[in-house]
């Protein structure tokens, strides 16, 4: 089949890596043309602009817009003047539900299909897959499921969920038809919700075992500090070690700890990082829909604003977190005030 793409940063390009690979076609365009003349070269058909690309597509057409939301809405809508009746337009990026509605109502005016595909996997989709959640109608997403399949993963060397046998769903394949428009990302954005619980629970255990040298340390002896009670905390613990052990076999296991052990090991004091953790929405997102579902969230809640609060005051909590989001996102951190 052929794809469009409309932003080829670290995800966007990958996606179209991983679906040429797989025996697709793409058709490829980005504001920054090197980044265009680098996939042509592996390739794709590039285009000098939006009315390029969609002429350069075959009907009717399939155009995935990968790019910041806040960009989301003026792309959607010049696509929607550029394209034909029974055309899909997907938007793989991080954007609000609410959003999707809306952009999927004004597109089916004119008879053209619109789909939020949630997209996890970061830089490492290439070669793993991304996980996709996806929402729309349901002809649209059928006609694109060799598409969705190549992009993710597949079962791959994971274990089948006992008790889904049988079950009709590809859900096993790493890619979920989850509802109607917005559908998709509502998951997303609650997956990324639960990101930040998780990924703030490592960094705070960490930090706890980082600190258990405590009672090797001077301390200030005045009446504004609180006098050490036990003073028998004099570990010397390795968190890169640590981690490490608790890849294996460890009930806290995970894909996040792997990434965790792997920035330890090339920085053990995480030097290189500020600890500046950035939020790009979707945790604001999740806490809104809790309030709006009267649902308690007190640890996705905390983790939010721990973001907030790490922006003013870094700990090593935090430069553990800022690594984790470099390792799978390629996330950079932030200047101050940005």
């Amino acid at each position: 089949m052929q794809l469009g793409m409309i932003g080829l940063g670290r995800m966007g390009a990958n996606i179209v890596r991983r679906i040429s690979r797989d025996g697709h076609t793409a058709v490829v365009y980005d504001v920054d043309q090197g980044s265009v003349a680098e996939l042509e070269k592996e390739g794709a058909v590039g285009a000098s602009s939006l009315e390029d690309f969609v002429a350069k597509l075959d009907v009717p057409r399939a155009a995935w817009v990968m790019i910041p939301a806040a960009l989301t809405d003026q792309v959607v809508d010049e696509l929607g003047a550029l394209m034909e009746s029974d055309d899909i337009v997907i938007d793989g990026g991080n954007s609000y539900f609410r959003d999707d509605r809306r952009r999927a109502a004004a597109l089916a005016e004119k008879g053209i299909h619109y789909l939020d595909v949630g997209t996890s996997g970061g830089v490492w989709g290439l070669d793993r897959g991304y996980c996709l959640m996806i929402g729309g109608e349901t002809e649209p997403v059928k006609r694109l499921d060799p598409l969705f399949a190549s992009i993710a993963p597949g079962p791959g060397d994971i274990e089948p969920t006992p008790g889904r046998e049988g079950m009709d769903s590809t859900a096993d394949q790493g890619y979920l038809h989850c509802g109607p428009p917005g559908a998709g990302h509502l998951v997303k954005t609650v997956h990324n919700g639960i990101e930040y619980g998780v990924m703030a629970a490592y960094a705070e255990g960490l930090d706890i075992l980082r600190n258990s040298n405590i009672d090797l340390k001077e301390h200030a002896v005045d009446a504004e500090t609180a006098p050490r009670m036990n003073n028998d905390l004099d570990y010397e613990l390795n968190m890169a070690d640590v981690a490490e052990v608790w890849r294996r076999g460890s009930v806290i296991g995970s894909w996040l700890l792997d990434l965790t052990a792997i920035a330890l090991a090339a920085d053990p004091d995480l030097a290189g990082y500020e600890g500046r953790v950035s939020d790009s929405g979707e945790g604001r997102w999740t806490i809104n829909l809790a309030i709006e579902e009267a649902v308690p969230a007190e640890v996705l809640t905390s983790a939010l604003y721990a973001r907030f609060r790490s922006r003013q005051d870094h700990t090593f909590a935090d430069k553990v977190t800022s690594a984790m989001r470099f390792q799978f996102g390629g996330h950079h951190e932030r200047a101050a005030g940005g």
